[in-house]
C-alpha cells in the first residue's frame, strides 16, 4: 500500500510541473507561469530545441530585450502583465503556427540579478509547458508522436492499481494459507 501511495504522489508531482496547452493554428496562446517571489528583475522564456543563446522572450528591468530573440518570435510574444503583479510572468504567443509546437520553459531572476552579456538565465525552470497544436476540425494534436502528460499519469495509475490488486490477492492467499495450518 505504501508503494502505491508513493507512486501516486510522484505521478501527481510530475504532472503538476508540466502543463499541456492546446491551441489551434492562428490563435493566440497564453502559457501560464507564476513566480513565488514577486521581486522579479528578469523573466526568460526559452525552448530547449532553439540554438542558444536565442530565446522566445527576455524581459528585464521593465523592458523587452530583443538582442537574442529567435527570429520566428519577432513581434509575436509579450507578457500578460508587464508589471508582473503577483508574480505573473505568463507568456502571450500571438498567431500560433504549427512550428511553435514544443516545450517551453519559464525562468525568473529575483532581486539581485545583475546584467550580463549573456541573457540566458542559469536557473532551473519554474514551469515547463508543452504547446500542443490541435487540428481545427478534430481538436486532436497533429503530431502523431505527441505524448500528453495525462496519458503517462493514466498509465502510471493503472499500473499502480494493478500492482495493488496483485498485492491484495497475494496477501489474501498468504492469510488463507496460514489460517489452514
Amino acid at each position: 500500500m505504501a508503494a502505491f501511495l508513493f507512486l501516486l504522489f510522484l505521478l501527481s508531482e510530475a504532472a503538476s510541473d508540466f502543463i499541456v496547452v492546446p491551441v489551434h493554428p492562428g490563435e493566440d496562446a497564453i502559457l501560464p507561469c507564476r513566480a513565488a517571489d514577486v521581486s522579479i528583475r528578469a523573466v526568460e522564456w526559452t525552448r530547449p530545441d532553439l540554438d542558444p543563446p536565442e530565446y522566445v522572450l527576455f524581459y528585464r528591468d521593465g523592458h523587452l530585450d530583443t538582442t537574442h530573440l529567435h527570429p520566428s518570435y519577432k513581434d509575436r510574444v509579450d507578457l500578460v502583465d508587464r508589471e508582473l503583479k503577483d508574480g505573473d510572468v505568463s507568456l502571450i504567443l500571438k498567431n500560433v503556427r504549427r512550428q511553435d509546437r514544443g516545450t517551453y520553459e519559464c525562468r525568473v531572476a529575483s532581486g539581485g540579478f545583475t546584467h550580463t552579456k549573456r541573457a540566458i538565465l542559469d536557473s532551473e525552470p519554474i514551469r515547463t509547458i508543452r504547446l500542443q497544436i490541435t487540428d481545427s476540425n478534430s481538436g486532436h494534436d497533429n503530431n502523431e508522436n505527441s505524448t500528453p502528460v495525462g496519458r503517462y499519469v493514466g498509465l502510471g495509475v493503472g499500473f499502480a492499481l494493478l500492482f495493488l490488486t496483485g498485492q491484495l490477492i497475494l496477501d489474501r492467499c498468504l492469510f488463507a494459507q496460514y489460517r489452514l495450518c
